[in-house]
């Protein structure tokens, strides 16, 4: 089994739902699809432990979807499950579409501006209010950055490179 670092949450089980064992799961993934019965994934606790867990069951609900796990039979069972991530390994994400990247990818790049000079490194993406921003660690502190164009000008995920171009008054 994979380390608790090594994996990607798609989802995080907010609360049980019903008395048959089932789940209410945030889905944290843009491939809400990939939520199948049969998938095998690793259920990450908040404690940090880690079990495995196959999805017996899963339907949309308002927004979220309800899941119920092989071996969950009911409400104990999957209030023992509230605020588990349920992760994947990072070869076992969906097929990225072009242009596309995922959080975890983006996590640990350098940024640079046009014309190379060092801003710092990315410590994550975080959804503010429906944008999605760059925390960039720089040596001044944090700033976040918005992650669209033309700010961000490219994103090598092979080297682990974004390039910005920032508009005056924003990192400094």
């Amino acid at each position: 089994m994979p380390s608790a670092d090594e994996l990607v949450a798609i989802g995080t089980v907010v609360k049980p739902h019903g008395l048959a064992g089932e789940v209410s799961v945030e889905v944290l993934t843009d491939f809400p699809s990939r939520f199948v019965a049969g998938l095998a994934l690793t259920l990450r606790a908040p404690d940090g432990g880690l079990r495995p867990a196959r999805i017996a069951t899963v339907r949309p609900h308002g927004g979220r979807v309800l899941v119920r796990f092989d071996g969950v039979a009911d409400v104990d069972g999957a209030e023992a499950l509230r605020g588990a991530d349920l992760c994947v390994r990072p070869d076992e994400t969906a097929p990225r579409p072009e242009g596309f990247v995922y959080h975890f990818e983006l996590e640990g790049c350098r940024v640079v501006d046009r014309a190379g000079g060092e801003i710092g490194v990315v410590r994550e993406l975080v959804d503010h209010g429906g944008r999605p921003l760059l925390v960039v660690a720089t040596p001044a502190g944090d700033r976040d950055v918005p992650f669209t164009a033309p700010i961000v000008a490219s994103v090598d995920v092979a080297k682990k490179l974004v390039v910005v171009d920032p508009p005056k008054g924003l990192l400094y």
